[in-house]
């Protein structure tokens, strides 16, 4: 039997329950010229329900949100017939040192624990990372693809 799709209307801790497990996300922003800017992140979320995507400060994502923070970004599941959730938001971009702990929470909540958090520390600092976090504003609804119900008997 065919997929139906869907499409839940979720509140709030739905969302970011859905979110918890799935890190693969498309980050749109937007250009000096107005047009899309779609990058291919891995986002976590923090303590505050915020996402949070680690990235380097002369990214053209990172250039794109200091000047102009709304955000859309497009959470996806491991497999690509998985379910989905477009949300859209305000960013600010955090750099070092300001960035540093926010990293490792983005690792923990992501990876877990670090074998050696000093050396984690450090290595953000080498490379000067940055942190995009997200305030989260709306979103719609989870969704699965295939066919429309009226189709399916």
């Amino acid at each position: 039997m065919p997929n139906i799709a869907t499409a839940d209307r979720v509140e709030r801790d739905e969302l970011l329950e859905f979110h918890r497990p799935r890190h693969k996300c498309l980050l749109v922003t937007t250009r000096s010229d107005g047009r899309p800017q779609t990058s291919p992140v891995t986002s976590g979320l923090d303590g505050e329900g915020r996402l949070v995507i680690s990235t380097y400060p002369e990214r053209a994502k990172v250039t794109n949100l200091r000047r102009d923070p709304r955000v859309t970004a497009c959470i996806l599941s491991d497999e690509w017939n998985g379910a989905w959730v477009q949300v859209e938001g305000t960013a600010e971009v955090l750099d070092m040192p300001d960035a540093l702990d926010g990293l490792v929470e983005y690792f923990r909540n992501i990876s877990g624990e670090h074998p050696d958090w000093d050396e984690y520390r450090e290595a953000m600092r080498k490379q000067d990372k940055s942190l995009i976090r997200v305030t989260l504003e709306r979103w719609g609804p989870i969704a699965t693809g295939g066919f429309p119900a009226r189709l399916v008997s």
